[in-house]
């Protein structure tokens, strides 16, 4: 007997949350600041981009990677075209299209999400900072401001710029704190013209050493400096909104670990649940 679609789909919320429990704990804990009833629709969020964003791992080639990008794309552009609610074998993607149409989310962004996902399949090193920038904003800022009209739709338009923000200072400091995986696989985050303010190029990054700790220094201002104004007058934020934005607040931890030469560090579950607990309340 098939399975009655409500159970598949509490089945796909469950599995959606596993992955983001397993594969983002910084947003996994997030969530529980979220309306109960909201909760599994920011998960199937994260969900989302826990598995476009480890599509490089799971390819030997560029190829593959493109064609799984192209897969996400055909099943968004499906259920948003029809009520078609399947989707197609994934739990993640039938949760998605499930709280792309019940918060009628813009497809243009996750349009704009994959196509920026497909730097990642190659080796080319990032161009600039401003194409840093543009990468973050389709990735990392898209996925607050998503989260933010899930929580409080009305609201979300008044955070885009601090998302923005807060989103290129995360990926500037992921793209520290995962530089050696990145060397690992020859790719190049760090922007060449930062790189190149600094003395270095894609192949003295790649090499690393001593010699790469100015572009470091170099990055995290970058990052800092994002923080900083995604930071401001936080008080400002409406309550509803902030767990979208609690991950981002995180970063400035991060910094301090990497400028003590603690990049892979994480945050421990007490110290996280604390610092999301004193940021909804101030």
């Amino acid at each position: 007997m098939a399975e009655p679609g409500a159970a598949r789909l509490d089945a796909a919320y469950a599995e959606c949350e596993r992955i983001v429990r397993d594969g983002d704990p910084d947003r996994a804990v997030s969530v529980g600041f979220a309306p109960a009833d909201l909760q599994r629709h920011l998960n199937a969020l994260y969900a989302f981009n826990v598995e476009t964003a480890r599509i490089r791992d799971l390819v030997s080639q560029p190829l593959p990677g493109e064609i799984r990008l192209q897969w996400w794309r055909d099943r968004i552009e499906a259920g948003v075209a029809s009520d078609a609610r399947e989707g197609d074998g994934s739990p993640v993607a039938e949760a998605l299209l499930d709280t792309i149409r019940r918060f009628d989310l813009p497809a243009a962004a996750f349009e704009g999400w994959l196509e920026a996902r497909i730097f990642d399949l190659y080796d080319d090193p990032m161009p600039s900072r401003a194409d840093f920038e543009a990468y973050a904003g389709e990735t990392a800022s898209a996925l607050i401001v998503l989260a933010a009209m899930v929580l409080d739709r009305a609201a979300a338009s008044g955070i885009t710029e601090r998302a923005g923000h807060a989103g290129v200072a995360q990926a500037a400091t992921g793209a520290l704190r995962s530089a050696a995986l990145h060397r690992s696989r020859n790719q190049v985050f760090l922007p060449t013209d930062l790189l190149a303010a600094t003395g270095l190029d894609a192949g003295a990054w790649l090499r690393g050493g001593p010699e790469t700790a100015p572009a470091e220094a170099a990055m995290r201002a970058f990052a800092a400096e994002h923080l900083a104004r995604a930071e401001a007058e936080w008080h400002l934020v409406p309550r509803a909104l902030r767990p979208a934005l609690l991950p981002a607040r995180l970063t400035r931890r991060y910094l301090t670990a990497l400028e003590a030469g603690k990049g892979a560090s994480t945050l421990s579950p007490l110290i996280r649940l604390w610092a999301y607990w004193r940021w909804m309340r101030g």
